[in-house]
Order: structure tokens, then C-alpha cells, then sequence
């Protein structure tokens, strides 16, 4: 193996597009890996270059050595990334405002349960069958195609879209049909107004699935494209959507309402509305798509393609994926069992079922999809450029810097979170259907997921490592151990806790399996890259867990205080998490520039590249 220097000045030096015959069909997982190297697709860091961003009628003209994945450098995977950014917290505030307003209009009880399992089961789905060859498949392969062949790849864009199109109708049909079969798997244990209540709003809630399946292959040959701000952006007319929807209900139907008591017309409000909202989102990104010169030919003519390669490459990943979704049916049924024990009870107070875990799963992952997505989903391109060119050193180097900027606000951002999980959650959710209990609930969920943040976000960070290398296998063979610390520790939660507790004991158990996943896959990565740069991301977490000492010092100081001195209510929901986040953020990027962290500097420019956008 010819030895790759970082600046590329050693490399074996891959076939240009026009030396290479474009029907070879190559792909990301058919490549050859070097035992001891290999980098990553992950849609992270660095803007797609002009040619690789060009309408799909390109003919392959100009420069050749000058692919989809283009360095931009720091400074364009900065101002990428910033986009990225500002359209995911856009998006994501509105979702979590819309959970709020859904929260208020459902509850956290039997109705809240029968929506959120109904409402769940079409991403399982889509994931399942499709979602989950998004990212670790059709990006890489897109990102290729359009390098390689001599139309741009626009003749494979068009077998992919159509496909897709074909399949995914298909599979929402069957899944309408199937309704009834379907929320029994994730609602066993359901009551049987319950039950109906959730199988009436699934027969329109799997129509989801055909929007959220093309949502994700327009998003991804967006990305192909170096378009990132309509794949963030078109969920916040989603959200807006389903805000509105979740107003009509609580206005029509009232708060507190059990299964029994909602009619057939507000369910359809709810279910049809809800719907509807994706179906936008969709459309909206279809015309983004249109709007960079894509237009759509019809064609299933797939020998040749490439496709059959991508296909059998994904099948590791679809075992993947069927092992993290299983682990979402066992938290699911759990969670449902242990909501209907709860209510059930007369002696227990309050209960905690999949809607109380959804909406702290909100809260917990607004940090991580602001700051680490937005980075990952413009890396992907690059990284999977660095790849196929074997420039293992530059993928190295994109994950441990990706990682070090994003845990510099990661890990304190994870520790504040869980100090004051409790206040925020009964800010955010103690109104309409959700009392101060039921909120106080979810903020204890939330404690538990916030100090899980950083291994779950280097995990997913090392998924991509392998995604890049095209390896789908060592991901799958990796969420077997996942789901079984997962599935053990939630079995034991649910015979061992009280049924209020028990959902707090399955998100402990899903933030565990984080943690023994990303041991296990740093490893195996380190092995075959001849080293992850782990002197360094090591010594950076460490540093920055010193840090945020004083912080921690600092918050607990001031719940103290306000619990002391002012007591429960709006006071001290707001004060105690504005003076300790302002207090623990001076007293961290004090601490942090005693210790010298160098990422304190990256993210003092990711910040300012995002004022100037």
C-alpha cells in the first residue's frame, strides 16, 4: 500500500472521471479499504465546489480533478456548516415549539400514547425499508456518480428518484392496509379505547411515509448539489403546520381528554392534519430540487445503473438499521405498558409513558442536531470524496477536529442541561393537558439523557467514519451489542422500578448503549486508520470536563439558591436556568482559556462566520 501524506503529496493517484469508464458501476462499499486506512462520508464539513453543484445536465466539462467533495477549507466547511446551522435551529425551535403546542392539545397520558406511537411508526418504517440508505449509501453514491459519469449522473438520479417514488407508494399502501397489525406490535398493552384511538389516527398517519421517504432522497440530491439550506429550512413549515393543527384540537376538543372521550372528527383533525404538514414539506423541497435545473425523467431502466451495488452494499446497513429500530419497539411497548400501569394504579401519582420520552428526547437533542448535525451533514460530501481518493489522513483529521468542535459546546451544554432539566421541563410543557407533575417527569428523563450527549454524539460521529469507508457490516455488527445493553437494562427497569420510573430507567439503559457502542467502534476504527487522533480527542475531552467543573459548581449553587429563597414557580423556572447558564458560560470560557483549549478558538469563529451570515 502506497503511503498517503496529509497534504496529499504521496498519494496513489485515483483514475480521473474520463480515464475511468463510467458504467463500472462503483461504489462506496465496493471500494477497496486498506486494512490500516480508511476515512469517512459524513455531510459535514466543506461546501461542494461549482462543478459539482452544477445542473444535472452537466456533461461532465470542465476541470476533472475537481470533484464533489473539494476541499473548501476551514474556512467554507465554517461558513457551511453556520447555514447549516441557523436553518437547523430555525427548524428545530419551531419543532420544539410544535411540541409544546402538541404536548398542551394531547398530553402526556393515554391519548399522548396512542398519538405518538401511531405518529412514530411511519419513521420506523421509512427507516427501515429506506431512511436508512440516505445517508451511509445514496450520498456516497451520488456524490460518485456525478463525479464519474459522463451526464452529471443525472440518468442515475432519475432511476433512483422513480424507484423510489414506485417503492415508497407501495409500502405506504400496505402499511394503511396494515394499521390495525402495526400498533399492536408497538401498543400490546394498550387500553381498547386506546387501541382504536391509535389504529384510527395511523390510517392517516403511515401516509407519512411516502413524504418522509422522498423528503429524504430530495434532501440528499440536494446535498449532491451543495444545497443545504432547504433540506433545514422546509421542516419549519412542517412544524408550523402541525403547531396550528395542535391549537384547533385543544380549542375544539379540550385539554385532559382520555381515549374514550375523543370523537372520530377530531381524530381526523388531528391525524389528517398532522399529514398534511409533511406533505408540504416534500413539496416544498421537490421545488428546491427544480429550482437547481433537476428536471425529472421517468425511467426504470436499472441495468447498469450502479443501483444493484448500492443495493447489495445497504444490506448490512438495513441490518442496521432493523437492529436500532428494534431497540425503538422495546423502548415503545415498555414505555406504553408502563404509562397504562401507571394510570391504572391508584396508588401511583403520576405516570410516564412514550410521549413523556419523546418530548424530553426534544429537548435532549436540540444541542446535538444545532451544533453536530449541522457540521456532519456538510462533511459528508467531503469526507466521501476523501475516501474514494484515500486520503486517509484528511478524514482523520475531519472527524477529530468535527468531534473537538462540537464537544467544546457539547459537554458543557450537556451538564446544564441536566442541572436544570427539571425547571426548563415544566416551563416548556406544564400547560393544557400537561400538568406540573407530568413535566416534572419528562425533566427527569431529560437529567438522565443530557449526560449521555457526548457519547451518544461521538457515536454517531464514528458511524459516519465507517459510512465513508463504505463499510455498513462492522455498524450492524456493533448495534447487536447496542440493543442488548439497551434491551437488557430496559427489561430490568421495567421489573425492578416503580411504573412511573421505569421510562427513566429505559433512557438510561439507550444512553448506556452509547457509550459501550462508541468504545467498541473506536477501536475497530483506530485499528484500521492506524490511529483516531486519540491523544488528542482525549485530551481535549478531558480538558474540557475540567472546565466545566466550576460550571457544575456554580448551578448547583444556584438551584440551591433559588430552591432556598424563592421556591417553586415561574421565578425560579426561569431565573435559576438564565443565572446559571449565564454564570457556568462566563465561568466555563474562563476556565477553558486557563487550560488553553484550542477549540475555544474554532468555536469563537464558527460563532462570528454566523453573525456575518
Amino acid at each position: 500500500m502506497v503511503a498517503d501524506s496529509p497534504n496529499g503529496g504521496g498519494k496513489h493517484r485515483r483514475p480521473s472521471p474520463r480515464e475511468q469508464d463510467p458504467a463500472e458501476g462503483s461504489f462506496p462499499g465496493e471500494s477497496t479499504i486498506s486494512p490500516t486506512g480508511g476515512p469517512v462520508p459524513s455531510y459535514e464539513e466543506g461546501e461542494l465546489p461549482e462543478r459539482a453543484s452544477a445542473g444535472s445536465g452537466d456533461d461532465g466539462s470542465g476541470d476533472e480533478e475537481h470533484g464533489a467533495a473539494d476541499s473548501s477549507g476551514d474556512g467554507g466547511m465554517m461558513r457551511s456548516s453556520a447555514v447549516m446551522a441557523v436553518g437547523t435551529m430555525a427548524s428545530r425551535i419551531t419543532g420544539f415549539a410544535r411540541t409544546i403546542v402538541l404536548g398542551a392539545a394531547i398530553g402526556t397520558h393515554l391519548l399522548g400514547d396512542a398519538y405518538h406511537t401511531a405518529h412514530t411508526i411511519p419513521f420506523i418504517l421509512n427507516d427501515l425499508l429506506i431512511g436508512g440508505l440516505m445517508a451511509s449509501v445514496i450520498v456516497p453514491f451520488l456524490v460518485k456518480r456525478r463525479k464519474r459519469d459522463t451526464d452529471g449522473g443525472k440518468a442515475t438520479e432519475d432511476r433512483l428518484f422513480t424507484t423510489t417514488m414506485v417503492a415508497l407508494f407501495a409500502l405506504t399502501a400496505v402499511a394503511v392496509l396494515a394499521a390495525e397489525f402495526l400498533i399492536y406490535l408497538y401498543g400490546s398493552r394498550f387500553t381498547p379505547a386506546q387501541f382504536d384511538a391509535s389504529v384510527y389516527l395511523a390510517r392517516y398517519l403511515l401516509t407519512q411515509i411516502f413524504f418522509v421517504g422522498m423528503s429524504g432522497l430530495l434532501s440528499a440530491m440536494l446535498h449532491t448539489r451543495g444545497k443545504f439550506g432547504a433540506a433545514v429550512w422546509a421542516p419549519v413549515l412542517n412544524n408550523i403546520v402541525i403547531m396550528l393543527v395542535s391549537g384547533m384540537f385543544l380549542l375544539v376538543a379540550g385539554p385532559d381528554l382520555a381515549p374514550s372521550e375523543v370523537t372520530d372528527g377530531q381524530l381526523t383533525l388531528l391525524g389528517a392534519g398532522t399529514a398534511s404538514g409533511m406533505a408540504l414539506q416534500a413539496l416544498v423541497l421537490f421545488v428546491a430540487l427544480t429550482r437547481t435545473g433537476y428536471r425529472w425523467r421517468p425511467r426504470l431502466d436499472l441495468r447498469g445503473s450502479g443501483l444493484s451495488e448500492a443495493v447489495r452494499t445497504a444490506g448490512w446497513m438495513m441490518l442496521y438499521t432493523f437492529l436500532t429500530q428494534a431497540g425503538l419497539w422495546i423502548t415503545t411497548n415498555i414505555a406504553n405498558a408502563a404509562n397504562v400501569a401507571a394510570v391504572e394504579d391508584p396508588d401511583a401519582a403520576v405516570g410516564a409513558g412514550i410521549t413523556a420520552y419523546n418530548l424530553a428526547y426534544q429537548l435532549f437533542q436540540l444541542p446535538y442536531a444545532i451544533i453536530a448535525v449541522s457540521l456532519i451533514t456538510v462533511l459528508l460530501p467531503r469526507m466521501s470524496a476523501h475516501a474514494d481518493d484515500h486520503d486517509w489522513p484528511m478524514v482523520r483529521s475531519d472527524f477529530s477536529r468535527t468531534l473537538r468542535i462540537s464537544a467544546f459546546v457539547l459537554v458543557p451544554m450537556g451538564f446544564a442541561i441536566a442541572l436544570f432539566a427539571q425547571p426548563l421541563s415544566i416551563l416548556a410543557f406544564a400547560r393544557g393537558s400537561i400538568s406540573v407533575d407530568d413535566a416534572a417527569n419528562i425533566g427527569q428523563i431529560l437529567t438522565v439523557m443530557a449526560l449521555g450527549l457526548v457519547p451518544f454524539t461521538i457515536f454517531q460521529l464514528m458511524l459516519r467514519v465507517f459510512f465513508a469507508m463504505g463499510d455498513t457490516r462492522t455498524p450492524a455488527m456493533i448495534a447487536i451489542a447496542n440493543l442488548a445493553v439497551h434491551a437488557a437494562l430496559a427489561f430490568t427497569s421495567y421489573m425492578l422500578l416503580p411504573p412511573a420510573y421505569v421510562v427513566t430507567g429505559v433512557a438510561a439503559g439507550f444512553m448506556v448503549s452509547f457509550l459501550s457502542g462508541l468504545i467498541i467502534a473506536g477501536n475497530i476504527i483506530s485499528h484500521r486508520l492506524g490511529g483516531l487522533d486519540g491523544k488528542h480527542i482525549i485530551g481535549t475531552l478531558l480538558r474540557l470536563h475540567v472546565a466545566a467543573l466550576p460550571s457544575v459548581a456554580a448551578g448547583l449553587g444556584v438551584l440551591h439558591l433559588f430552591d432556598t429563597y424563592v421556591g417553586p414557580g415561574l421565578v425560579s423556572y426561569i431565573g435559576a436556568p438564565v443565572v446559571g447558564c449565564v454564570l457556568g458560560a462566563l465561568l466555563f470560557l474562563g476556565t477553558a482559556r486557563l487550560l488553553r483549549i484550542q477549540e475555544l478558538t474554532s468555536a469563537v469563529e464558527l460563532i462570528r462566520g454566523r453573525l456575518r451570515r
